[in-house]
Formats: C-alpha cells, sequence, structure tokens
C-alpha cells in the first residue's frame, strides 16, 4: 500500500516510529513517500489509499479559530467579541485554551488530552497514540475544465457540500455516484490530480446587522474594498422553507412609491411578486425605485445581481448610496465574469442573508436580478456535468430550482417572531414571450407579476406596467385602507381607455361619453408616469389619486398632467402637512379630511390652469 506523508519536527527515527505504527494499524506494509511541509507547524498529514490522517497542529489551530466564531460556543458576551476589542478576543480565547491542560503523563492530572494535543508534542508517546479523530476521506481530481471537476474516491458526501482541494481551490458537490463526485468550482484553478477533501457541510454565508451597508460576493467576500464583516452567525445557502403552521396571512403591504403598482397591482410583505419584461423596460428600475422607498419603513433590502455587468451593479450601489439607502440594504453581487457555480449560488446565499433577518422578528425585502441568468449558469453546470437535456436545454429538475428558492418567501406568525420575507424575482422575456420555459415556470411559482410591455416603455410610459397582463394574487387584502378608497375604478378606466385607444387610431367617430371616458382615461395614464427613482409616499399617492378620481385632472390640458401633480402636492405639503402625516400614521383618512384636501387641490387646480 502505498501513501504520502506531509510532516515537519520529526527526524529519520520519528518517521520510521509513524511508518510502524500505520503498518500496525492497517495490517499491511505501507511505503510512504516523505515530503516536508514546514507550513504544519508541527505533526503530520498522510494520505494512504484514499483515507487522510491529518494530526498537524495547523488543523488543530483551525479547529480552535472555527470553535472562536461558531454561533453555538459559549461566547459570554457576543456584542464584545463582535466589537473587536482586543482584550476580549484575549479573555474568550484565555477560556478556550483553558481546556487544553499541557503537562504531565495521564490527562486527568493535568496531563494532555490525546484528542486535541497535536502529534509534534507527543514524540516520545507515539506508541500510545490512536490514529483517531482526525481521519477523513480523501479523493483525487481526475478532469478538470470548463469549472467543473470530476472527484474519484471521495465517499461519503452530500449533495451541495462545499469541497477543499490541496491546491486552495474550491468547489460544491452537484453530482454524486458512489465515491465518485462531480462539483462545480467556486474559486481556484483545480488541476489533475489534487487531492480533495469534504468540509461535511454546505456552503455557508455570514448573517446579521454588520452586513448592512456592504456589498459581498456569494461566499461572504467583501467586494467594496473594505474589511470581511465579523458576524456572529452563518446560515446555510440552503434550508427548508417555513412550513405551513409557522406562516400566517400576508396583510401588510411593501409600498414601492409607484403609484401604477401600489393602487393596482400591490405587494404584500411575505409575497412573491414576478417583475418581467424585455431587456431594457425597466425592471430593475422598479426594484430600485422599492429599495429607495423603504427609507423609513424599518424593512431592511438584500439586492442580489447574478450575471450582470460588473459597472452596471456598481450604477446601482451608486444610486443606493446616494439616496441613503445603503444603510439597510446589502448588495450580493457574481458578475457575468463569475464562474457559473458562483452565479448559481448567489439567490441561495441572499436568501440566507435575508432570513437571518427575517428570523430575528425583521421585515425583508429580498430582490433576484435576474433568475433568468441564474438558470442559464445551472443549465451550463449542468449541461457540463453531462446531465440529459430538456426543454431548451434546461435540465429536468429546473423548476425545482426557482421553485425552492421562492419558496422560503413567508410572513412569519407571531409565535416565530412575526418577521416576513418577500421576494421581487426578475426574469427577462424575448420579445414579450411570456410562454416560455423559465417564464412560465417562475410565474406558477409567483404570487403574481408585474409585466412590462415595449411597446409601452418606448411609446413614454414609465414605468412601463401592462394593466391587463399584470396581477396580484394577495390583492387588495395587502393594501392600506386609505388606498382602497381611492382605487376603485382606476383599474377598469385604464382598461376601457387602452381598449377603446386601439379604434382611434383608425378614426373612428365616437359619442360624448366615449370622448370623455377616453379623455379621463388619458389623464389617468398620464397620473401614472414617473421619473426614475424618486417615489413617491404613501400620503402622496393617496392624495393625486384622490384628485383623479374627483375630476381635478379635467380642469388642465392632458399634456400638463404631471405639472398639476407637482403643483398639488407642494400646495398640500405647505399648506396641510398635517393631513399627510395623519395619513402616513393612521394609513386611512375620513370624510372630512378627504373635504378638506379636495378644496385645496381645487383651488390649487384652478390657480395653475388660469397661469396657463
Amino acid at each position: 500500500m502505498k501513501g504520502t506523508l506531509w510532516y515537519t519536527g520529526f527526524d529519520a527515527a520519528g518517521l520510521a516510529e509513524i511508518k510502524e505504527k500505520f503498518e500496525k494499524q492497517l495490517g499491511v506494509p505501507v511505503e510512504l513517500e516523505y515530503i516536508e511541509d514546514k507550513s504544519l507547524i508541527g505533526g503530520f498529514i498522510a494520505h494512504i489509499d484514499g483515507v487522510s490522517y491529518d494530526m498537524s497542529f495547523k488543523h488543530r489551530l483551525d479547529n480552535v479559530r472555527a470553535a472562536l466564531h461558531d454561533k453555538t460556543g459559549d461566547i459570554p458576551d457576543r456584542k464584545a467579541a463582535d466589537s473587536g476589542d482586543l482584550e476580549t478576543d484575549s479573555n474568550i480565547l484565555s477560556g478556550r485554551l483553558s481546556k487544553m491542560q499541557f503537562g504531565g503523563e495521564n490527562p486527568a492530572d493535568g496531563g494532555v488530552d490525546e484528542s486535541i494535543r497535536p502529534l509534534v508534542l507527543l514524540p516520545k508517546r507515539l506508541s500510545k497514540l490512536k490514529f483517531s479523530g482526525e481521519v477523513y476521506v480523501y479523493g483525487t481530481v481526475t478532469s478538470a475544465g470548463d469549472g467543473i471537476i470530476q472527484v474519484d474516491g471521495l465517499s461519503g458526501r452530500r449533495y451541495g457540500e462545499l469541497l477543499h482541494l490541496s491546491g486552495g481551490a474550491t468547489a460544491m458537490a452537484l453530482e454524486i455516484d458512489g465515491d465518485h463526485v462531480g462539483a462545480a468550482v467556486l474559486s481556484g484553478d483545480p488541476e489533475v490530480d489534487e487531492q480533495v477533501t469534504g468540509s461535511g457541510h454546505v456552503i455557508e454565508v455570514p448573517v446579521g446587522d454588520s452586513l448592512l451597508g456592504r456589498v459581498l460576493t456569494p461566499t461572504g467576500e467583501p467586494l467594496d474594498g473594505e474589511d470581511a464583516p465579523v458576524c456572529s452567525a452563518h446560515r446555510p445557502i440552503e434550508s427548508p422553507a417555513p412550513k405551513i403552521m409557522q406562516r400566517k396571512a400576508v396583510s401588510r403591504p411593501i409600498q414601492t412609491g409607484l403609484i401604477s403598482i401600489d393602487s393596482m397591482i400591490p405587494i404584500g410583505r411575505g409575497q412573491r411578486e414576478l417583475i418581467i419584461g424585455d431587456r431594457q423596460t425597466g425592471k430593475t428600475t422598479i426594484a430600485i425605485d422599492t429599495i429607495l422607498n423603504q427609507k423609513g419603513q424599518d424593512v431592511i433590502c438584500v439586492y442580489c445581481a447574478i450575471g450582470q455587468k460588473a459597472s452596471t451593479v456598481a450604477e446601482v450601489v451608486d444610486t443606493l448610496k446616494k439616496n441613503s439607502a445603503m444603510d439597510y440594504t446589502v448588495v450580493v453581487s457574481s458578475p457575468a465574469s463569475d464562474l457559473p457555480a458562483m452565479q448559481y449560488i448567489a439567490p441561495y446565499a441572499a436568501c440566507a442573508i435575508a432570513e437571518g433577518f427575517m428570523y430575528s422578528g425583521r421585515d425583508v425585502l429580498v430582490v433576484y436580478d435576474d433568475l433568468s441568468k441564474h438558470a442559464v449558469a445551472y443549465r451550463a453546470i449542468s449541461l457540463l456535468l453531462h446531465r440529459p437535456p430538456g426543454r431548451e436545454a434546461y435540465p429536468g429538475d429546473v423548476f425545482y430550482l426557482h421553485s425552492r428558492l421562492l419558496e422560503r418567501s413567508a410572513q412569519l406568525s407571531d409565535e416565530e417572531g412575526g418577521g416576513s420575507l418577500t421576494a421581487l424575482p426578475i426574469i427577462e422575456t424575448m420579445a414579450g414571450d411570456i410562454s416560455a420555459y423559465i417564464p412560465t415556470n417562475v410565474i406558477s411559482i409567483t404570487d403574481g407579476q408585474i409585466f412590462l410591455e415595449s411597446e409601452l416603455f418606448h411609446s413614454g410610459m414609465r414605468p412601463a406596467v401592462n394593466v391587463g397582463l399584470s396581477v396580484s394574487r394577495v390583492g387588495r387584502s395587502a393594501q392600506r385602507a386609505a388606498m382602497r378608497k381611492v382605487t376603485g375604478t382606476l383599474r377598469l378606466d385604464l382598461a376601457q381607455y387602452r381598449e377603446m385607444s386601439v379604434f382611434m387610431q383608425f378614426g373612428a367617430d365616437v359619442d360624448s361619453a366615449t370622448k370623455n371616458m377616453l379623455e379621463n382615461g388619458i389623464r389617468k395614464n398620464e397620473l401614472l408616469k414617473q421619473p426614475k427613482h424618486a417615489p413617491y409616499s404613501l400620503a402622496q399617492e393617496v392624495c393625486l389619486l384622490l384628485a383623479a378620481d374627483n375630476g381635478i385632472y379635467g380642469k388642465v390640458p392632458t399634456d400638463k398632467v404631471g405639472e398639476l401633480s407637482a403643483c398639488l402636492l407642494a400646495e398640500i405639503q405647505s399648506t396641510a402637512p398635517d393631513q399627510l402625516a395623519n395619513i402616513e400614521r393612521r394609513y386611512d383618512f375620513d370624510d372630512d379630511s378627504k373635504s378638506y384636501l379636495l378644496r385645496i387641490m381645487n383651488r390649487a387646480a384652478d390657480k395653475f390652469a388660469a397661469s396657463l
């Protein structure tokens, strides 16, 4: 039997004793290749017939380091430990090491605990040492290329487990067949004949408040040029969705600040609302505006960029910083230059970070931008792993790819802390085809969709929401009472207008009632136009919709609707700011407030119309 032994701190007699010990334990002659490696600090690592025996000092120190950061460890003051206080950290380390007694022959008499003491400290007691506790299986890379490695001899692994290669690279196990493992490379450049060991756990990411304002990779490494975040807890990127009994009904809204969405396609906290449309139709803009509108709403936001250009992600981060939104936002980025495996794990890592806040009783909004590129990355990995292709060359489990991600969004019950995780997945269509494979999959998983139409976008409609194809399955139950009072016929009026406007293109004659209906529809359509990154508050939206519902916009030409909106809001802000604050606080208004607001807006509209 052949093997390799990396060592430091042993002479020829010590190495011969190690060899003799292995032959006695294994019962067969062992031929070892000896390699001195001072990075081990002390002890040895032996690889023999697919099994690794790690008795190095370096490995033990790594275990101590991991224990100090273990969320289940008995660190007395977690906040102090996270603060970077050197004196506190020293006391913690001393408390840990006090359990490791060094000195006599008998551990009970203050001697050495065999399970923790490195072999280099026991050169005279080698015959009494048992090769146990640090024994693990390793495999060998048989092929490497295109971000995929094939490993033989690595048994006992599980799907999604993090693998470590001897050259420093890391990979993720995705194909397991006995002792053969197919894995996707996360980092590094693996080579054939490298040795691979399993970590025993799936990939984890740090979670906690220290991530706020940071830009991270899917594995938690910083991308913003700052030090790595210090977190007291980690979560696996894959975890079960909350059970039915852990959830409760969605009843509170996530205000996007966009009138067209908040009035007709409300999004509830704990809902999964798909944003779908062709390239360059404003999908990301809607998501960013929603994040900007959460300022002061006690909502944590997580933005996950999958397969985007690094410059695009930088622009998003810059927009969030300029609007002071990074204070409550975490950005997880896996740009197009990343390996497919990193793009594959990105949304799961973002979801795990969001879950860390949700299970602590917080409300969280997570944006996946976008899942089309996520599916493409998974397709590339699957084809390279020689999985059979299905429709559009996607593997058969591509539906499960997104369903297990989006099912983790929920409104938790009060017994579970009452936190919520709201998901805004983004899907890119081609030529408006929502019947393609990935769009139909995600539509069937989510609780509604916001469909953005290229034709509306190019006609100047911002946001370019197609009211007919957009829907929220949570509906008005997630709307505030004030919003429900002013949106009664809005959707119907817009649908009638867009249907009748088709006939007007042919110059058809219409009666006065139809003409009035078209003019009303045009004005309401103009009302829904909003500039980029300028979301409205709930009170502002209610006032503008109240004005539209009571014919105030009929006093000005259709091309002046936007200017009148700004005039009305400025007048109310200067004349009755208490009314706006009351709506924001109570989420409702009474008849007296309604009459008062209408008087102010009618007076402002008359003054504005007279100035034209």
